[in-house]
């Protein structure tokens, strides 16, 4: 296992990060590329590779002084500001395949023999965002030809990869929550800030979304595990599997756990636009870090572009009319042999309990 080194792009992320103690605490060597170091994992277990994937001078020369790279795991993402207009962005499509082109070509330029290489898509290669799905979305329904930069790093990987007698797999997420902070899509840091903001003020934890739906979640851990076993597994080979925790969640169901955890008094809904609510809040976090001695940050540090995904997720100002279920079918994954699985509440409970051992809330 020595021999097999791993390139994990956008390491700083929630399945970056995760992906680095799955990999390392199973013998790889790991290296770590993304703008920021990642957090909350021990140096030790990876080398930290500072990386800017916009920029293809400055892949080419980041690449160039690493040996010995056998898999990568690409889980870079562009989101622009605001998050969800951006999903059909032109300039958002384009950054993103450019991202992957640039590392590709770095590759190239080393003559690097890569084995393998995983790319992460999600529920929006089924189109969720612009059309209903099909329940559930399988893997072999025809491509949802909308504008989408997953198309763009497919087609750019598939043709990448055989010309390198190299594999690829695809992942399709649901949901994916992990412990990474200032991310594009990580609910978890948001659940805590409101949270610890609403008992600090006096209020309750109340729920503040709209309408109820039932959905599926992916334990980024889960998420790396899976990584991890199509690195190596034949049949993972040049196929695309959706992935889920196994279980399926509603929100409200969850709130008392939540709320248990985070030592909470859950109250009736209450509809809040957390996008806007919580970057008002600024004086009252930084009180709340001062009387809890935490790890000194700015909401807008903790949140990244996730308040503005809080709300799509909680479905605030959504009466649930116009909204149709999002379901895959896990079936293809489990049949080619990974299996694993987590209790979502227990997710979740984990998750806010390792930011609050790491003293990021209180």
């Amino acid at each position: 296992m020595s021999e097999r080194t791993v390139l994990i792009l956008g390491a700083s992320g929630v399945v970056g990060s995760a992906s680095i103690e799955r990999f390392a605490r199973d013998g790889w060597n790991v290296v770590a590329g993304s703008r920021r170091r990642p957090q909350f994992v021990d140096e030790s277990l990876y080398t930290f590779l500072p990386l800017d994937l916009m920029s293809a001078e400055a892949t080419r020369e980041a690449i160039a002084g690493v040996s010995g790279i056998t898999h990568v795991v690409y889980a870079a993402l562009y989101e622009m500001p605001g998050l969800i207009s951006g999903w059909q962005n032109e300039e958002q499509i384009a950054r993103n395949r450019a991202m992957l082109s640039n590392l590709l070509d770095a590759l190239d330029a080393t003559g690097t023999r890569i084995e393998h290489i995983s790319i992460l898509q999600g529920t929006k290669a089924y189109g969720v965002h612009v059309q209903p799905m099909r329940i559930p979305a399988k893997e072999s329904q025809p491509r949802v030809e909308h504008r989408n930069f997953y198309w763009e790093q497919e087609d750019l990987i598939k043709e990448w990869a055989p010309a390198h007698d190299a594999a690829w797999t695809i992942f399709r997420p649901q949901f994916v929550f992990g412990l990474a902070t200032g991310a594009a899509m990580n609910l978890i840091p948001i659940i805590g800030l409101y949270g610890a903001i609403r008992k600090h003020q006096g209020e309750s934890f109340a729920f503040p979304g709209g309408a109820s739906y039932v959905a599926e979640a992916v334990d980024s851990r889960l998420m790396a595990g899976a990584l991890e076993w199509a690195a190596t597994d034949p049949a993972a080979r040049n196929e695309t599997f959706n992935i889920t925790n196994g279980d399926v969640f509603e929100w409200r169901d969850l709130w008392p756990a939540l709320a248990e955890e985070l030592g909470v008094e859950q109250g009736p809904d209450s509809p809040l636009q957390l996008a806007t609510w919580l970057l008002e809040q600024e004086d009252v976090w930084a009180e709340i870090v001062r009387e809890n001695d935490l790890v000194p940050t700015t909401i807008a540090e903790l949140v990244g572009e996730s308040h503005h995904y809080a709300d799509f997720a909680f479905a605030y100002g959504s009466d649930g009319r116009n909204s149709s279920p999002a379901f895959v079918s896990t079936i293809k994954l489990r049949q080619a042999g990974f299996t694993d699985v987590i209790d979502t509440e227990q997710m979740f409970v984990e998750l806010l309990r390792g930011l609050r051992e790491q003293r990021i809330l209180p």
